[in-house]
């Protein structure tokens, strides 16, 4: 068990004093005061971890103390209350090491979900639909909104690409492991010899982003509006409601058409721009940081590989952790989606506490 400073702790308890003594006084503007609320708001958790892992540590200490000094029975009691003191200790510890990682700025807040259809034709667009049904029942079990920004569907069913924004506290820590690329392989309804065939689909999962995330500047943008267009082309509205902008700098372009609202589906536009150019410059920064990050669970990379889904064996593999249950059914229906997810997270902390030494 590697020891955590104990300077580090004390200036963490400094810093969560002055912070709410700051706040108490009523001396903060309006902008530092939303600042210095989250701020307490995230060393809040940190402070009680602190506060009942030198409790523990205490209360291990007592027990030594009379091991070492107390009359026999004492000792006989305090022996056999030890194992589960540092057991106690043990635990507070690891909770402390994860609540001290560093954070994903991004993890809090909403996203984006982007499926589009890979190889596989038909039974492609199938199956990013299934995905995307696997999301949104995932979603709604979370109490989290799921509202399309776009969609194209396939000539089957299915979508050969859909955008989605996913509202709620947190989502991007739950969904951003789910970028990469999906297989499935089963036997598609259109197969009459009962072969099994692979198709795949990709997902992007992009951290939604305010305002003050992303400073977009007019000047950069090129906006088209048009009328939006169904499914074999029929007029979905005959008024130029859709509307595609060009972000002139990086290329980047972005469509939407789902409301009747020209003005909603400009918002829209611009809120999955903004995800874009910060998923982007968050790509950037971390780019020292990938190659570590993909040795365990990948890159995100839209190309990587990262999950196949076989419906004929009833088995989803996640190829990044060699992790396999054989729980197809309950994963696409999303409520055992969590137990891959879990595993996915419980493996990036422990890729975090290596790179910090806290293994």
């Amino acid at each position: 068990m590697t020891p955590i400073p104990s300077d580090r702790l004390d200036a963490i308890l400094a810093r969560h004093d002055i912070v709410t003594a700051m706040l108490s006084t009523g001396s903060a503007d309006a902008e530092s005061f939303v600042a210095l609320s989250r701020e307490l708001s995230g060393l809040d958790g940190v402070v009680a971890a602190i506060h009942a892992y030198r409790a523990a540590i205490d209360n291990l200490s007592g027990i030594e103390t009379l091991i070492a000094e107390g009359d026999a029975e004492m000792r006989a009691l305090a022996a056999d209350e030890k194992p589960e003191a540092e057991e106690a200790v043990e635990k507070a510890h690891r909770a402390l090491q994860l609540i001290l990682l560093p954070k994903d700025a991004a993890d809090e807040k909403s996203a984006i979900l982007e499926i589009r259809a890979g190889t596989g034709g038909d039974e492609a667009a199938l199956f990013a639909g299934d995905l995307f049904e696997m999301y949104a029942k995932y979603a709604e079990a979370k109490g989290w909104r799921v509202e399309v920004i776009s969609q194209s569907e396939g000539t089957m069913g299915g979508y050969r690409e859909i955008f989605a924004e996913v509202n709620g506290r947190g989502v991007f820590s739950r969904l951003k492991f789910e970028s990469g690329a999906h297989r499935v392989q089963r036997v598609p309804e259109t197969e009459t010899q009962g072969r099994i065939h692979t198709s795949a689909a990709t997902v992007a999962v992009l951290p939604e982003a305010e305002e003050v995330d992303i400073v977009i500047n007019d000047a950069d943008l090129k906006i088209d509006t048009m009328r939006a267009q169904g499914a074999g082309g029929q007029h979905v509205n005959k008024t130029e409601s859709a509307i595609r902008i060009t972000h002139l700098p990086t290329g980047i372009i972005v469509f939407v058409q789902e409301e009747r609202s020209q003005h909603k589906n400009r918002a829209r536009a611009m809120s999955l721009l903004r995800a874009k150019l910060y998923d982007a410059e968050r790509t950037a920064k971390d780019s020292v940081r990938a190659a570590d990050r993909k040795a365990q669970v990948g890159s995100g990379d839209r190309s990587e590989r990262i999950r196949t889904y076989n419906f004929p064996q009833a088995r989803v593999t996640d190829h990044r952790i060699n992790l396999t249950l054989y729980k197809l059914e309950e994963i696409m229906a999303g409520t055992a989606l969590d137990e891959v997810i879990d595993a996915l997270v419980t493996e990036h902390q422990a890729e975090l506490l290596a790179a910090e030494g806290m293994a």
